[in-house]
């Protein structure tokens, strides 16, 4: 069978194509050098198996594979005929379960959502020679699964799927949202991954759980004007946190990794808030794209304006070297998404230097950035333990997918 284009029409479903962007020859060529190195390296670290960081005691994180997977087949060099890549795809379904997720017993919303990204470009990939073993009921079942996770009137209550969400109406702070299933709540990073593979696998803008998303996404926004969760009162920051609550029983006070930040209100008062951070602004501002708000809408602009008045790749902005890769993933994913090669910047006066004029080629700035951080070996260099940026192969993975969208190769 031909696991391609066709797949995904068979499904009903549209391919994505990638925006192209203007970057300059030698950043082009800087960045192909780059994701050669760290396609190289991630090879090399393949198991016999077809995995990519396997535990023979279980449990497993396919999503690891997974993500190395998209990065993979995403360089016009790789397709999805490739034997690694073959492999590669052949263990992750080896956790495919019979409610039609992608996980080995926990993080099932993580490793789906993951899987599927990696399964949907292998069946999108005009490369492929009819060697993939996709057919369309795995994808299907896979968004299935996860539409079941989300939180909603409609959620499953049974299985792996009952375990992880709730039914729950448009009133509750949950409602919209998909969480790890662990900590008995939705959060922003989960459904980040959610609607990315959803939009990768090609469903529709204008499915409900896209619609159902904006709702979680803005009580995460810190926009007063649209949020209704009283920790927004006031607060003009229009960047995301990263849940409604810590956990199901402490709901709607709100959730950020980045703690709290001083606010002045239109009265003049100043009120301390839970501040809005990198990472998660990049993945709400992307998120509402996804389901086809318009840049024009007070929400998107209000993402927008926090972008530009926080752009930095020194840091993930508000929690430093926390999650630092996965905030270049997001960064590129959402900037790519966006379509503009030049971002608009606000600048600190105190900081401006003579060459600067309020704007920044945002793809230049990452590889210049990713470069003063690849290892000679390909793999990147971790600079924080959190929330596992000490493995090479996952930010060496986060890494490549960034360098792709750089170029205009992400989907």
């Amino acid at each position: 069978m031909r696991a391609n284009i066709a797949l995904l029409a068979g499904l009903g479903l549209t391919a994505v194509t990638a925006p192209a962007l203007a970057i300059d020859e030698a950043h082009r060529q800087q960045a192909r050098d780059m994701a050669e190195k760290a396609a190289t390296y991630l090879r090399s670290q393949q198991g016999e198996n077809g995995a990519w960081a396997h535990n023979p005691q279980g449990p497993n994180f396919p999503a690891i594979s997974g993500l190395v997977l998209t990065a993979l087949i995403l360089d016009p060099e790789i397709n999805a005929s490739d034997p690694d890549v073959l492999e590669g795809l052949r263990y992750i379904l080896s956790f495919r379960q019979p409610d039609g997720g992608i996980y080995d017993r926990i993080l099932p919303s993580y490793n789906t959502s993951i899987c599927l990204s990696a399964l949907s470009h292998a069946a999108n990939d005009p490369g492929d020679q009819g060697t993939s073993p996709l057919d369309y009921e795995i994808i299907e079942a896979a968004q299935k699964f996860l539409l079941g996770l989300q939180y909603s009137e409609d959620a499953s209550t049974s299985g792996e799927a009952g375990s992880s969400t709730q039914r729950v109406t448009a009133q509750h702070p949950f409602y919209g949202g998909i969480g790890y299933g662990q900590h008995g709540r939705p959060d922003n990073s989960n459904l980040n991954l959610m609607l990315q593979a959803l939009h990768d696998s090609g469903l529709d803008a204008d499915h409900e759980a896209f619609q159902r998303a904006v709702k979680f996404l803005e009580r995460t926004q810190m926009l007063d004007a649209t949020n209704d969760m009283p920790y927004a009162d006031g607060s003009s920051q229009g960047g995301f946190i990263y849940a409604t609550g810590p956990d199901s029983v402490r709901i709607g006070i709100g959730e950020s990794k980045a703690g709290m930040i001083t606010e002045t209100t239109g009265d003049g008062k100043n009120v301390s808030r839970l501040r809005a951070y990198g990472s998660m602004s990049y993945a709400g501002f992307k998120s509402y794209l996804y389901a086809n708000l318009d840049r024009d809408d007070p929400r998107v602009k209000a993402a927008h304006d926090w972008i530009k008045a926080n752009y930095t790749l020194e840091e993930n902005p508000g929690i430093g070297n926390n999650g630092l890769y996965y905030y270049y993933l997001t960064f590129a994913r959402a900037l790519s998404t966006l379509g503009d090669d030049i971002i608009e910047i606000e600048l600190d006066p105190a900081a401006v230097k003579n060459d600067e004029d309020g704007t920044r080629d945002w793809a230049n700035d990452l590889i210049d950035q990713l470069a003063t951080l690849q290892n000679e070996d390909g793999s990147f260099k971790s600079v924080d333990d959190r929330w596992m940026e000490n493995n090479p192969i996952l930010i060496t993975a986060y890494s490549l997918i960034a360098l792709q969208h750089a170029t205009g190769q992400g989907g």
